[in-house]
C-alpha cells in the first residue's frame, strides 16, 4: 500500500488518473482508496436502488453483471480510519493499494505531491513516512525528487519500491 499526500489542489486526481493506467500495464490488480472530507453519493434519487438506500438501510449493495457498490453509512460520523477502510477490501486479487488523501495518516508510506507555487508546506521531514516528494520543481530535499508531471517516472519508483 502506497498513498498519495497533498494538500487540496495539488492534483493527487490528476496524477493517479495517469498513474493507474501505466501500473495496470505492469500488469499489477489495483484497488484504490480515496479520502473525501465532503458527503458524497454514488447512487441517484429517483432510482431504486438510492430509495431503498435511503428508507433506512445501514449497508446497501448495488450489484450487476459489470460491477458491484457496497454503501455503507458510518454512524456516528466521524473522520474514517484508513486500515479499518481497508478491511473493507477484497485484497486476495490486489497487488497494490493506492490511496489518496489520508494525509494525517502517519503509519501508511507515501509520496509527498509539493508545489511551491501552491505555498504550504512541505508534509516531510515531520511526516517519517514519506519516502520520496514528486514536484514541479527542483527542490533541495533529502529524499528522492519525482518530477510530478512525469507519471512514467512515478510508475517506476513504485514499481522499484514493491520489487524492495
Amino acid at each position: 500500500m502506497i498513498g498519495f499526500a497533498a494538500y487540496s489542489g495539488t492534483g493527487k486526481t490528476t496524477l493517479l488518473k495517469q498513474v493507474i493506467p501505466l501500473l495496470k500495464k505492469q500488469g499489477l490488480h489495483l484497488a484504490i482508496i480515496k479520502h473525501s472530507h465532503h458527503d458524497f453519493e454514488i447512487d441517484q434519487p429517483g432510482k431504486d436502488s438510492y430509495e431503498l438506500h435511503h428508507a433506512g438501510s445501514s449497508q446497501t449493495l448495488l450489484t450487476s453483471k459489470y460491477r458491484s457498490a457496497l454503501i455503507t453509512e458510518n454512524e456516528p460520523h466521524q473522520e474514517p480510519e484508513l486500515f479499518n477502510e481497508l478491511k473493507k477490501l477484497d485484497l486476495s486479487t490486489i497487488d497494490l493499494v493506492l490511496v489518496e488523501g489520508f494525509r494525517h495518516e502517519t503509519k501508511l508510506t507515501r509520496i509527498e505531491l509539493h508545489r511551491p507555487s501552491r505555498k504550504k508546506p512541505f508534509l516531510h521531514p515531520q511526516e517519517e513516512n514519506i519516502i520520496a516528494v514528486a514536484s514541479d520543481e527542483k527542490l533541495d530535499i533529502h529524499l528522492p525528487l519525482l518530477d510530478i508531471n512525469n507519471p512514467d517516472e512515478i510508475c517506476q519508483f513504485i514499481i522499484n519500491w514493491m520489487a524492495k
